[in-house]
């Protein structure tokens, strides 16, 4: 509605002035002709960040590296290792855990486990997403790790990898602590890669109500309420956070996500992300420039045998851009010298780069086809002189 009444009271749009990519470092577009309207304003919010999930480019963000306590968002790297274990086995989905007393005993927002009340990994699993259980969260890094120490080490050790390099957990819940700390940016980094990897994960978060131990619950996620393109991810709230959201969304097979971190209330953190949702899929679109396999060029070397190899691209190149920008981007092939040694099929020959408006936005490589031998001191003097003919 904040959106829509923004929308109302705009009389023209700007040019496009901060629309800024997270695989290139966020810096704006320069010089496109389009008209864009600037991001709705979420003036409440400490932070936000929106997503494109297919692409990883940032479409809108506010202080998206600022590190702030994430409260609950806390339990996404939960879930990322748990999912972990269970995809290499070391858990099993319907594996019963045991709970300690130090689960049980876990104070905030809790499934209400108990020592001597059965529960699974999935039942642990709905708990953590759905109920934002503590006590899950817990129950499960001591299932996965030993000890809350040594998850919380594991989850340290997996924000590095993910490239989060000033994301730092200092407990598996998000209960608050001084050295528990992460960007908007980062939530959306780990969102991504968690669907991504696990897109499971979004079976459970729409779910709106979860029972366990003859108790039910109302999912903490009150986007998932009056906005059916919504299916997650995770929400939390304390004193120090505020009131954070990290929300997931898809409308015409197309995924955003977006963060929103210490909104004042719940009702303004869901109005914040739907008028974020709804900026980004009205005012951009993801294009395919070119898919894996499809044929781009042809490399050409006298000193080989044959002389001239078909090139193709190692990898599908998908953008995030202004809608209706398709016609504005640029493409272009550079091949690296290979030498007489000889190529093997799907080699790297060479780079498919694309652009807009002088902004790189992606980068494939571009491969052999077909194998190559060397041409010999006979076979390329041949072949420089079919050249020339």
């Amino acid at each position: 509605m904040r959106y829509k009444k923004y929308l109302q009271h705009k009389s023209r749009f700007i040019l496009l002035a901060a629309f800024a990519t997270l695989m290139t470092g966020g810096t704006a577009f320069a010089g496109t002709n389009l008209l864009m309207p600037p991001p709705p304003p979420i003036p409440d919010a400490k932070s936000y960040v929106l997503m494109d999930f297919q692409t990883g480019q940032i479409i809108a963000e506010k202080d998206a590296n600022l590190q702030l306590p994430p409260a609950s968002l806390t339990k996404l790297m939960t879930a990322y290792l748990t999912y972990g274990a269970l995809a290499n086995g070391t858990l099993h989905w319907h594996q019963r855990i045991h709970v300690s007393r130090v689960a049980w005993h876990t104070g905030g927002s809790s499934m209400f486990i108990q020592p001597n009340l059965p529960v699974t990994v999935d039942q642990l699993m709905h708990g953590l997403i759905i109920d934002s259980g503590n006590d899950a969260a817990v129950a499960l890094a001591q299932a996965v790790a030993g000890s809350r120490a040594s998850f919380v080490d594991e989850m340290n050790a997996t924000a590095t990898k993910l490239g989060l390099p000033g994301a730092h957990y200092g407990d598996v819940d998000g209960l608050p602590t001084p050295d528990l700390h992460l960007s908007a940016l980062d939530i959306a980094m780990i969102s991504r890669d968690l669907i991504a990897k696990y897109p499971q994960v979004i079976n459970i978060s729409k779910i709106k109500y979860y029972r366990y131990n003859n108790i039910k619950q109302r999912s903490w996620n009150p986007a998932l309420f009056g906005h059916p393109d919504i299916d997650g991810l995770k929400t939390g709230h304390t004193n120090a956070a505020g009131h954070c959201m990290d929300t997931t969304a898809i409308r015409n097979g197309r995924r955003l996500i977006a963060v929103v971190m210490g909104a004042p209330n719940w009702p303004s953190g869901v109005n914040d992300v739907v008028a974020l949702l709804d900026y980004g899929y009205r005012f951009t679109t993801d294009h395919t420039v070119t898919k894996a396999g499809s044929m781009v060029g042809t490399y050409s070397d006298t000193s080989l045998d044959p002389d001239k190899l078909p090139v193709t691209v190692a990898r599908s190149l998908d953008v995030m851009i202004p809608t209706g920008a398709e016609k504005d981007l640029k493409t272009q092939v550079t091949y690296q010298k290979i030498g007489s040694k000889g190529i093997a099929k799907g080699q790297k020959l060479g780079e498919m780069t694309v652009s807009l408006n002088g902004k790189v936005l992606g980068k494939t490589d571009l491969v052999a086809a077909d194998a190559a031998k060397p041409a010999g001191t006979f076979g390329s003097l041949w072949n420089r002189v079919k050249q020339s003919l």
